[in-house]
């Protein structure tokens, strides 16, 4: 009985496989829910653009297109350079720290309304601030390795 219980306790990581966990929990929560949402609304939908009350087009003609695409491609190099940077910085978790902070910034100009002194100092600020005590809490209080 004792041996059964001390197992339920044991855990076993196989660091192969183990950075794949959470990408895939995303992925299938994401299918899911997309499922549901077709589900319940597909019909709906369907009826509406068969009757002409909508139409299929990807994008409205207010769409804002700059931000969209701004943010694909800044996401895309925000990943691309997280990699690049943090294999020059091996197991320390300057990739995110270092690439975070642009990537934040460009991503807060991108979206700012009426911008200003004062919302660019705002912005500055979050920008260094928020990734670096993001790093220090992962990489240094929580030992968790970032890239």
């Amino acid at each position: 009985m004792a041996a059964s219980l001390s197992s339920l306790l044991e855990v076993s990581i196989d660091f192969e496989q183990s950075h794949l966990f959470f990408p895939r929990l995303v992925a299938i929560t994401l299918l899911v829910l997309l499922v549901m949402i077709v589900a319940i609304y597909g019909r709906a939908f369907l009826a509406e653009v068969r009757s002409g009350q909508r139409s299929l087009a990807f994008f409205d003609a207010h769409s804002d297109k700059f931000r969209l695409f701004g943010t694909i491609g800044l996401t895309v190099a925000y990943f691309q350079l997280m990699d690049w940077v943090g294999s020059m910085f091996p197991n320390m978790g300057y990739g995110f720290l270092f690439v975070s902070m642009p990537f934040m910034f460009l991503m807060s100009l991108l979206y700012v309304h009426g911008l200003d002194k004062r919302k660019l100092t705002g912005i500055a600020l979050n920008a260094l601030i928020a990734p670096s005590v993001a790093w220090y809490v992962l990489a240094n209080l929580f030992n968790i390795s970032l890239p």
